[in-house]
């Protein structure tokens, strides 16, 4: 199976849909609230959210469902990276909620070799996320370094760094 992509079998204009999608649990939202110590009550207290907000119930961090969507994306997109460079924009367009389904896709927007290394170049894409409705929740732009093929081939190509299994 395919992990990422190497800097040649990048085109502009296309489209990768992660697989699959995930349903996001309460679990999943104060878990990740907690460990980033982010104690906003419209995430984590079901009464302030129903008594306060528009919304009248809890919404998932906007950080979870971005960092699901960049999550979902490496094994088409930055599976192979050098470096992710840079996010230059990121919207939280709709609120996401408990129960929801999260899918993902990516856009190819721009490549550019790299002017310093002949061995890789920069990718620049697009990644929308939306809900099981179809309903956009999230977009997110970035560029990441990625590899040619002839910087994995003399890195081991597919699986570098994998070892054989001892002789029994």
């Amino acid at each position: 199976m395919q992990f990422g992509r190497y800097y040649e079998e990048f085109e502009v204009g296309a489209v990768y849909k992660h697989w699959p999608g995930k349903t996001v649990t309460e679990y999943d939202d104060h878990l990740f609230c907690l460990l980033t110590m982010n104690h906003h009550p419209l995430h984590l207290d079901a009464h302030y959210a129903a008594e306060t907000t528009e919304f009248g119930k809890n919404v998932v961090v906007g950080n979870y469902v971005y960092s699901l969507l960049l999550g979902m994306s490496v094994p088409d997109v930055s599976g192979k990276a050098i470096a992710n460079l840079e996010v230059e924009s990121l919207k939280h367009v709709k609120p996401t909620f408990h129960g929801d389904t999260i899918y993902g896709e990516t856009e190819v927007l721009d490549k550019t070799p790299s002017k310093s290394k002949d061995d890789r170049g920069v990718v620049h894409v697009e990644t929308r996320g939306y809900k099981q409705d179809g309903t956009v929740v999230c977009v997110f732009r970035r560029k990441v370094m990625v590899p040619k093929r002839s910087y994995g081939e003399a890195r081991g190509g597919e699986q570098p760094g994998r070892p054989e299994p001892a002789a029994r």
